[in-house]
């Protein structure tokens, strides 16, 4: 099961940092690249515990949804979401934010189980965790430029 790990370093507070990478509409601007818009459960504003959203986006060419369900918040520290309907056979993502001189330490934890078992396998090593890697730095980077533009 791979596991993506990344940090960021953000020159904003924790708290402006957390609330950012909660929210339907900036997460929707982070990942445009994607064309990426909340279809179902919540839709605009803050996800907190318990809320579920669909997400519609397109990957490798095809228009694809995910459902995913915040299953822990420790605000403004860490949030947990998991997918519940979807693409993978699993993923549990941990948002962790922690208090640094320069700011705020985001450190996304992303780990997922491909579908069709060793298809699956196969397509991680060839080119699904470099893609998912990417697309998580990227967000990462439009947050800290959403969160340092906003100060």
């Amino acid at each position: 099961m791979p596991e993506i790990v990344h940090k960021q370093i953000i020159n904003a507070p924790q708290e402006i940092c957390f609330d950012l990478a909660r929210n339907v509409e900036v997460h929707t601007k982070t990942t445009s690249h994607t064309n990426e818009r909340a279809v179902g459960g919540v839709t605009e504003g803050l996800l907190e515990e318990g809320d579920t959203v669909t997400w519609e986006a397109t990957h490798f060419c095809i228009r694809q949804r995910l459902t995913a369900k915040i299953v822990s918040m420790e605000r403004p520290n860490q949030f947990k979401d998991t997918m519940v309907k979807g693409a993978f056979h699993s993923f549990n993502h941990t948002h962790d934010f922690l208090k640094v001189p320069e700011g705020t330490l985001m450190i996304d934890t992303f780990d997922y189980k491909s579908p069709f078992g060793i298809l699956g396998i196969l397509a991680d090593k060839l080119f699904l965790e470099r893609y998912m890697k990417r697309f998580i730095i990227t967000r990462s980077m439009e947050l800290k430029k959403i969160a340092e533009n906003d100060r």
